[in-house]
């Protein structure tokens, strides 16, 4: 797995940072421009709140933690700028979209846009320790918390009362975010808040009978037989596992990080694709038709992750299950996702692994998955292989 340390950290900061730098920043408005074509060309200027904190995060965080350079640094208080200046409605919630201006486009309806507006100014803070950013990030993660048992507010759509069923996403992310703000929460509260999601992720979306995790469930968290409560998103699952390693590592807790990995594994077995290869989007888990028509698309960010949580896997406790699954994984993004004479990463492939279109960002893909999983592969690498040479080293004899 060392060989991949350089492979990384050079995609990294040669292929894809660069990507970002030169053509993403709107110089004249502020804030960053996400929808790039395969050269970097801008083909459309709306403004997606989680797409510009994500961006924001990132640079702070290559800032923070790869080399302070003032120019990521720069490029992270321009966006939160941008964000300050115009990202929220009058009580303080994130809205979903901007026209490039800055104008509001699509009310704060997902939680989403505050998880990462939270992210971003609490990364933000450890560059630049300006209390308006630390002040900023804890009131939004207050009102995250406020808004957990009904993450959209007025906005959600839901009839009440019929089939109440509740989302995955917002405790997997908070599995996350909640070590992402440590450093500026009580450290109770911190602590509560981990126990209580990875008892979410783990007892509750995570079934054992079938061995799977879901997407939702009802609030007494029974299985519902319908397409919200069939769908499985292998990646997310994944994604989500390796947070709770990360929370594992943090609590000293083998048999969470051991529980993590082997549930991470049996993802991985159950969304790939035996035809094609490459991990499937969308699955029901009773084998029925998806609801979702994009569902045996192959996407960039469900690699990525594959691809982090196997090099956590491996780090942990290196093995040859882990390495195979990381070379194929590895093997199959290089070849289909990875655009060698641009930069970045395509997003989307057709089941067959023939790209469905050529765009670099968009609604949906911004700077975060791609920058995130190489720095996360190529630090865990790194940090282990410095652990096992060390260990490796024979203490010098006493005189």
């Amino acid at each position: 797995m060392t060989d991949y340390i350089n492979i990384y950290r050079d995609e990294l900061l040669k292929g894809v940072i660069p990507f970002w730098e030169k053509h993403s920043i709107d110089r004249e408005n502020g804030g960053f421009f996400t929808c790039l074509d395969r050269t970097g060309k801008v083909y459309d200027t709306d403004k997606f709140i989680w797409l510009q904190a994500r961006q924001v995060w990132m640079f702070a965080t290559l800032y923070n933690t790869v080399e302070q350079k003032s120019e990521w640094l720069n490029i992270a208080k321009q966006g939160a700028d941008f964000l300050l200046k115009h990202g929220m409605d009058s009580e303080g919630n994130w809205y979903f979209s901007l026209n490039r201006e800055g104008q509001p486009l699509v009310q704060p309806y997902n939680i989403f846009s505050d998880c990462f507006a939270a992210m971003a100014f609490g990364a933000l803070y450890k560059a630049v320790p300006n209390e308006e950013y630390a002040l900023l990030a804890q009131r939004t993660f207050g009102n995250i918390l406020k808004r957990r048992a009904n993450t959209k507010g007025k906005y959600n759509k839901a009839y009440p009362g019929t089939r109440e069923l509740k989302n995955f996403a917002l405790p997997m992310i908070l599995c996350n975010l909640s070590l992402e703000m440590e450093h500026l929460l009580d450290k109770q509260l911190v602590d509560e808040l981990i126990e209580d999601v990875i008892h979410e992720v783990m007892d509750v979306f995570y079934n054992q009978d079938i061995d799977l995790i879901l997407e939702n469930v009802h609030l007494d968290g029974s299985l519902s037989d319908s397409f919200d409560g069939r769908l499985i998103n292998p990646g997310h699952g994944i994604e989500a596992m390796w947070f709770i390693m990360d929370l594992g590592v943090r609590q000293n807790n083998a048999a969470l990080i051991e529980k993590a990995r082997t549930i991470m594994m049996r993802l991985l077995d159950y969304g790939w694709d035996q035809e094609h290869g490459g991990i499937l989007y969308f699955m029901d888990r009773k084998g029925h038709p998806m609801q979702q028509l994009e569902w045996d698309q192959k996407l960039w960010w469900v690699h990525l992750e594959s691809l982090v949580g196997l090099s956590k896997a491996y780090a942990y406790q290196p093995n040859e299950e882990v390495k195979d699954w990381f070379d194929k994984i590895h093997n199959y993004a290089w070849t289909h996702f990875r655009d060698e004479a641009h930069g970045e990463w395509f997003g989307y492939l057709h089941r067959d692994g023939s790209r469905l279109n050529e765009l670099k960002g968009g609604k949906w893909k911004g700077c975060f998955h791609v920058p995130r999983g190489l720095m996360q592969v190529w630090k865990t690498l790194e940090k282990s292989e410095k652990r096992a040479s060390k260990n490796s080293q024979v203490a010098p004899a006493d005189n």
